[in-house]
């Protein structure tokens, strides 16, 4: 069985971001994720999908939307998670990378997540689900300073589902 990791930044109050864009620049963070989620299926909603300026190398792009004609090149088009999850269940470790409603629906279908807690109060539009602590158990967690390239410190956080939950 696939390991599916829900993978997102969000803020103290599970800011995700504003006007369909992130509200920091985390150098390390991008670097993180790219590394993670390299040679993976990534699920997405059509919103997330449509701010990439171009597609992610080396990644499988799963696009979940409503719109019976949308048909993106460098995309696998589907109409459900289920349908995303089916799609991708040949991979290891599909990953879910937004945006607040595909991570909604993803949220009872998650092994793990992946969060970086950004320290600080953002406006914003869009939010991570709160992670319950009776279903969840923190495993890991690294803290990373304020410094030259990040306005914010953050600390990357592993969850892992609690068995039977």
């Amino acid at each position: 069985m696939p390991e599916v990791t829900l993978i997102a930044a969000a803020g103290e109050k599970n800011e995700l971001g504003k006007d369909k864009d992130l509200v920091w620049h985390l150098p390390d963070d991008f670097k993180r994720f790219k590394s993670l989620t390299t040679g993976h299926y990534i699920i997405m909603g059509r919103k997330t999908f449509e701010t990439f300026p171009k597609p992610l190398p080396n990644r499988t792009h799963v696009v979940i939307t409503r719109k019976e004609d949308y048909n993106p090149e460098a995309a696998i088009v589907v109409h459900s998670l289920e349908e995303a999850l089916e799609t991708t269940k040949e991979d290891a470790q599909p990953f879910v990378i937004g945006g607040g409603e595909i991570y909604k629906l993803s949220m009872e279908k998650a092994d793990k997540i992946e969060l970086t807690r950004v320290h600080g109060s953002f406006d914003a539009d869009t939010f991570f689900p709160e992670i319950d602590a009776e279903k969840w158990k923190l495993v890991s967690s690294t803290f990373h300073e304020k410094d030259e390239r990040h306005d914010f410190s953050f600390t990357y956080e592993t969850y892992e589902r609690k068995r039977g939950s």
